[in-house]
């Protein structure tokens, strides 16, 4: 069996083959659903091929239960932590509140690591998760982009029953302290 291509891989070959604004165009559409998901695995399947590297995205049986079409917006949104334009943005807030806790935890992590504070507001709800995984997003995306005033937002989860939360809030803390270079605790 042949090792798969890591999403960074599949990512780079789509943009050598199409074109990055190619590419970032089709995941905006993915994730906003301007393509559906039975345009996804109908018509629209090379797109998802490309951006997945899978003849079969998800290993699904034809017809794909429409249940599993929230994958799509995960798959695109994933590939904003590869390559990027400015007006991506616009459409991670738009799904911001997306009904798939996935895609919320992607859009916390592109956040995170593009420091997009125009977006934290936007993440503020995860915060109250039950999932401890989409509250430590939560938790580092506002350290990496958050201000001064998000600090309270984060504070009472330094007694989350996780400790993964807890070291999240701890680090994010600190980053916002640093970043802002002033006292935050």
């Amino acid at each position: 069996m042949a090792d798969r291509e890591s999403p960074r891989d599949v990512v780079r070959v789509a943009c050598a083959t199409y074109g990055e604004d190619v590419v970032v165009d089709w995941c905006v559409a993915f994730l906003t659903g301007e393509i559906t998901g039975e345009a996804a695995y109908g018509a629209e399947l090379p797109k998802l091929v490309a951006i997945t590297g899978s003849e079969n995205p998800g290993g699904w049986k034809a017809p794909v239960d429409p249940v599993n079409y929230y994958w799509i917006r995960v798959w695109a949104a994933r590939v904003f932590l590869y390559v990027w334009r400015d007006d991506v943005v616009d459409a991670l807030q738009q799904v911001a509140d997306d009904p798939a806790w996935r895609v919320r935890e992607h859009i916390a992590r592109i956040t995170a690591q593009r420091e997009l504070g125009q977006l934290v507001d936007a993440l503020l709800p995860m915060l109250d998760h039950e999932l401890p995984r989409v509250r430590t997003a939560a938790v580092r995306a506002i350290g990496a982009a958050g201000e001064y005033e998000h600090a309270a937002a984060i504070r009472p989860l330094a007694d989350d029953p996780d400790q993964a939360v807890r070291a999240a809030v701890e680090r994010a803390l600190t980053k916002l302290e640093e970043r802002l270079d002033r006292p935050i605790h």
